[in-house]
């Protein structure tokens, strides 16, 4: 993303605090940042394409390499996978509210344009997950464990979304008992 990208998508998510993904106006936007519309369109088709940029971050966030890259391949892998998905949700939890919101939008049943997408960037995620974690196994045990993880991750933004510690310790204790029961290996 360009500068003005990045401030854009800021800017957006500053607008949304406090209130609904759906309540936020481009228009109201581009005054902010002493735009027009058109340098908005430039990069942002709409405003999902504007939270699709704020996905796009914390899937990065989430493949950020571990600060001890020895340490971490040392680790087991039920403790990797929950390294890298915890900095998915750990770079999420400032812009909480706005990221539920934006889930919650792609959910709407007014938008089922929103739907199959929101499956394969599941899809995606997960598979970005293993690779992150370094889970390496294949065939059927692979397909059991991209279920597993699949479920793993819903019900952690579940836990996500109801849990008022800043140091998502909520979040954190549902992801690694879940993990425990996942077919990990």
């Amino acid at each position: 993303m360009d500068a003005l990208a990045e401030r854009i998508l800021e800017a957006a998510l500053e607008e949304a605090r406090g209130k609904p993904w759906h309540d936020l106006r481009l228009h109201a936007l581009a005054a902010r940042l002493g735009i027009g519309l058109p340098e908005i369109l430039e990069r942002f088709r709409d405003a999902d394409a504007i939270a699709n940029a704020h996905f796009r971050r914390l899937l990065a966030a989430m493949l950020a390499p571990p600060a001890e890259a020895e340490a971490f391949a040392a680790l087991p892998p039920r403790a990797r996978a929950e390294a890298v998905l915890m900095r998915w949700f750990e770079a999420a939890a400032p812009h909480r509210t706005a990221t539920l919101s934006m889930i919650r939008d792609k959910a709407w049943p007014s938008h089922p344009h929103h739907w199959v997408p929101m499956v394969f960037d599941l899809s995606r995620l997960v598979h970005w997950w293993r690779e992150a974690a370094r889970l390496d196994r294949g065939g059927l045990a692979r397909m059991a464990e991209e279920v597993a993880l699949t479920w793993t991750f819903l019900a952690t933004l579940g836990a996500f979304a109801r849990d008022a510690d800043p140091a998502l310790a909520g979040t954190r204790r549902t992801l690694a008992a879940l993990l425990r029961r996942a077919p990990l290996g």
